[in-house]
């Protein structure tokens, strides 16, 4: 239908013409209406197409991730030119790819996703362009005339896109900014800022804002709380922390019911105060603008992007020691067989007694207890007891307890990598996950019973493919996952169980937790498969994670006897779980860098290692000790042809039937580190 004739049948005056324009428009960018090439409106719907986001290859072919859940669709290089990476479109079939994919064509692009673009500015013969630093983005940029504002060859740079790509045209760009040299301490950072497209700069409403209220709480905010400064409250975070959410109390029960009981004789009252942050931050503000644009705070090595400005995450938000602060309260009642009993949600003010850390605590766990004043050893041993038995009610409700390797990076006075280090999981770091587990389940029960909506943290099990696959590959090592066509956290817990002592336990472990799904953000409840909760919800980081921050908001609605409601609680979900992978991106990008730059220095050296995966085009190993990914390329495994098998997770020999298998053990040798592309290189140590 013309446009014209639309206007005509909404009976349409002339003057509203703008209107109609802008709205048509805002449809076209949804991808709900698309002209065809009479100038016409035409329902996409109707027309057999395809709506979704382009997602990037580095070696110039795509994907469709459509709008409709349904599978991803293949874009070939020829399509690829006219897009980049991130663009929406509309698509039709043209067939089926070699893979037994859909295969589309672009019909309309509908949204540019990318308006600036970071990379190295190169000069090829004679003619500068910028290489992105995003691999997904694979054309360069072309500069346009006296568009390179003085940048030299070699340095990072951030590009503006003049001229959009188009099939027999590159895209056009001018620099707009010099980041600097490659090597430049923290130009990792600022590259995965702008790649990612990370905020990173408050705006100055939200600075003026969190600048104007008073340094600490003022009576009018201490109105209708209950005041807990008197109790022993302490928070327990790592070393580096400075954001602090949580604090945490516990006192035994009497057989009565009563606090002040001999130790586990009736349960513990448990209380874990966490930050009120929805006091500060409002609906409609530039606070809340920035939060929900953010979604979390980004913690790289060295450096942390926060949700809030740092004068309310650092500052009156943050519970910080000997200060009075406003927060939220889970009290509740635990039974000495680790059951929540009974909690209730109330508003408080507190006074944290001691900023402790996790060494010291478990330092604490061993016996040492110099330093520490009577009321805060006392809170921690019952914090102890009371994490005993919420831990055996975790292993009978049959949680997955992955044991996964984390890493630090040690940097000396010159910010360069001094050395990489195991992070040592301890009982201390368990008795804060095991308390604030506690009060997000109490959370979610206390919303869902009162017929709230808030934003479930979902986990669903494995798909009916993945778990098909799975079943195949224990098979062959003769073990086997119960629970049928519908397995639960128990079975894989007890599967786990069975094979802890087993040499290829940590491989049988990889690929357990690989034919698992990620866990998002949704208002639809469907449980949470790994902790193995019905329903499960974030209340305890509301500094650094906006979902809470929305749930703070529901509990008050309901204490108040009324309803929050910030929209789309879908929307929402959604925007938080991709602003989450979205963090989880660029930390990876930074981390992988920092461990080029370091490893850069020992090539030729030889290192033990083992197969972390196995891929078409060789293996990835991570070195014993230094905690280094890199790859041995399938021309370096030896002279024969090696098959990929995916379901058993390794290439064979086809003339040898030598077989590199996902947890094997081998020894390499370093001989080439990429910064630009962060890629580590290995060779067969034989």
């Amino acid at each position: 239908m013309p446009v014209h004739e639309v206007a005509r049948r909404l009976k349409l005056a002339d003057s509203d013409d703008p209107a109609l324009a802008s709205v048509l428009e805002a449809l076209e960018q949804q991808g709900s209406v698309i002209k065809n090439r009479r100038g016409a409106l035409c329902l996409v719907e109707h027309l057999d197409l395809i709506r979704g986001s382009v997602q990037g290859h580095r070696d110039g072919y795509g994907f469709l991730i459509r709008d409709d859940k349904q599978p991803d669709c293949f874009l070939g290089p020829r399509e690829m030119q006219k897009v980049l990476h991130g663009d929406r479109v509309v698509a039709r079939e043209v067939g089926i790819d070699r893979r037994g994919r859909c295969e589309v064509a672009i019909v309309e692009v509908i949204a540019r996703a990318n308006v600036t673009v970071v990379g190295r500015l190169r000069r090829d013969y004679g003619i500068l362009i910028v290489e992105p630093e995003d691999r997904r983005l694979s054309q360069p940029l072309l500069v346009a005339p006296d568009g390179a504002g003085g940048a030299k060859p070699g340095q990072v740079v951030v590009a503006e896109i003049l001229a959009q790509p188009a099939r027999n045209a590159q895209p056009v760009a001018r620099i707009v900014e010099v980041l600097g040299s490659y090597a430049d301490p923290g130009m990792e950072i600022e590259i995965a800022l702008r790649k990612h497209r990370l905020p990173y700069l408050f705006s100055p409403a939200a600075e003026a804002e969190a600048g104007s209220f008073a340094s600490i709480p003022q009576a009018a905010d201490m109105r209708g709380r209950t005041d807990l400064r008197s109790m022993a409250l302490v928070t327990i975070d790592g070393e580096n922390a400075r954001d602090f959410d949580d604090a945490v109390y516990c006192e035994p029960i009497g057989a009565s019911g009563q606090p002040g009981g001999k130790r586990g004789s009736g349960g513990y009252r448990l209380v874990v105060a966490i930050a009120d942050v929805s006091h500060y931050v409002r609906p409609g503000t530039a606070l809340e603008q920035e939060a929900q644009l953010r979604g979390n705070s980004v913690y790289f090595p060295r450096r942390v992007i926060p949700m809030l400005p740092e004068a309310l995450s650092n500052g009156l938000c943050s519970l910080n020691p000997e200060v009075d602060r406003l927060c939220m309260v889970c009290d509740m009642t635990v039974g000495t067989r680790g059951r929540v009993k009974d909690y209730q949600f109330y508003p408080a003010v507190m006074r944290s007694r001691a900023r402790l850390t996790y060494t010291r605590v478990a330092a604490f766990m061993a016996g040492e207890r110099e330093g520490l004043s009577e009321d805060v050893a006392t809170n921690l041993g019952h914090l102890e007891s009371v994490y005993k038995a919420l831990a055996l009610a975790r292993q009978r409700r049959g949680a997955i307890d992955f044991e996964t390797i984390e890493t630090e990076l040690v940097f000396n006075d010159e910010r360069k990598i001094e050395r990489i280090v195991k992070v040592e999981r301890n009982d201390a770091h368990r008795v804060i996950e095991e308390c604030m587990l506690a009060a997000n389940v109490c959370t979610s029960a206390f919303l869902k019973r009162n017929r709230h909506p808030m934003l479930y943290r979902i986990h669903e099990g494995p798909t009916p493919e993945k778990l098909l696959t799975l079943r195949e590959f224990l098979g062959e090592f003769g073990l086997q996952l119960g629970g049928g066509d519908a397995p639960k956290a128990g079975d894989y817990a007890k599967l786990l169980t069975r094979i802890k002592d087993r040499p290829d336990a940590q491989m049988l472990q990889t690929v357990l937790l690989r034919s698992m799904q990620q866990a998002v953000y949704s208002p639809d409840n469907v449980g949470h498969f790994g902790l193995a909760y019905e329903a499960y919800t974030h209340f305890t980081s509301p500094i650094r994670r906006y979902p809470d921050l929305l749930v703070h908001r529901a509990i008050k609605a309901v204490l108040a006897r009324s309803r929050y409601s910030p929209g789309d609680w879908a929307e929402l979900g959604g925007h938080c779980s991709r602003t989450e992978r979205r963090a989880d991106e660029a930390t990876r990008d930074v981390v992988n860098w920092l461990k080029c730059f370091y490893m850069r220095d020992r090539i030729g050296e030889h290192f033990d290692g083992t197969i972390t995966a196995v891929t078409g085009f060789g293996v990835f190993v991570a070195l014993d000790e230094v905690y280094v990914e890199g790859l041995v390329h399938i021309s370096e495994l030896g002279r024969d042809y090696f098959h990929f098998d995916p379901g058993r997770h390794q290439l064979l020999g086809e003339r040898t039937r030598r077989r590199f298998r996902l947890s094997d053990r081998i020894g390499v040798k370093l001989v080439r580190v990429d910064l630009e592309q962060m890629k580590i290189d290995f060779v067969l140590d034989e």
